[in-house]
């Protein structure tokens, strides 16, 4: 049985990345507004490893401006193995560096949109975003895109892992991992 928080959600991962149909990488990001009302969606996990878990947005949007309380969690569903991982962590902001290097290998395309979106804003309507991608696709016709000075990563560095399985008649395993130290303490969570 594996007792590393980080090897188990690597093959639970693995597991995932082959079995389910569509994006093993889709997170829900749940963080709090000032006002401590929750929010939660989903995101696409594009990095992870001990340093944390890697996600990228726009700066101005809600979800960013919640995360610059420093605390988010997370929740990877994968509902063929009927299994699901909630991670709990300190979020901080990925160098300019990481950021520049994973929007160069974004779709022009979305690195175009990442220009046109002011993400999370009201938008008086579909033609206006449109008319906004246009001009900025002429904007960078011929050119590379450089990454927006509004868009970047952010990394949640876990302090608390939850391993979710499902078993018959509801007894499903619940293995837990909290941060202690350097170290990691386990436990098992009635289901």
């Amino acid at each position: 049985m594996i007792a590393d928080p980080f090897e188990l959600f690597a093959a639970c991962y693995a597991e995932a990345a082959a079995a389910e149909p569509d994006d093993a990488n889709a997170m829900a990001l749940a963080t709090a507004g000032p006002d401590g009302q929750p929010s939660v969606r989903m995101v696409l996990l594009k990095e992870y490893g001990r340093e944390g878990f890697v996600f990228y947005t726009n700066f101005a949007s809600r979800k960013a401006r919640e995360l610059e309380d420093g605390k988010a969690a997370l929740l990877f569903h994968w509902k063929s193995m009927r299994r699901q991982v909630r991670i709990e962590g300190d979020v901080r902001r990925v160098s300019d560096a990481e950021s520049d290097a994973y929007f160069a290998l974004r779709d022009r395309d979305s690195q175009i949109g990442a220009w046109a979106s002011d993400q999370s804003r009201p938008l008086d309507s579909r033609q206006t975003f449109e008319a906004r991608f246009e001009a900025a696709r002429m904007r960078f016709a011929g050119k590379v895109v450089p990454r927006p000075p509004h868009w970047g990563g952010y990394r949640v560095d876990p302090v608390a892992f939850e391993f979710w399985q499902d078993r018959a008649h509801r007894l499903h395993e619940r293995r837990i991992f909290t941060r202690a130290g350097r170290g990691w303490c386990e436990g098992l969570l009635y289901p």
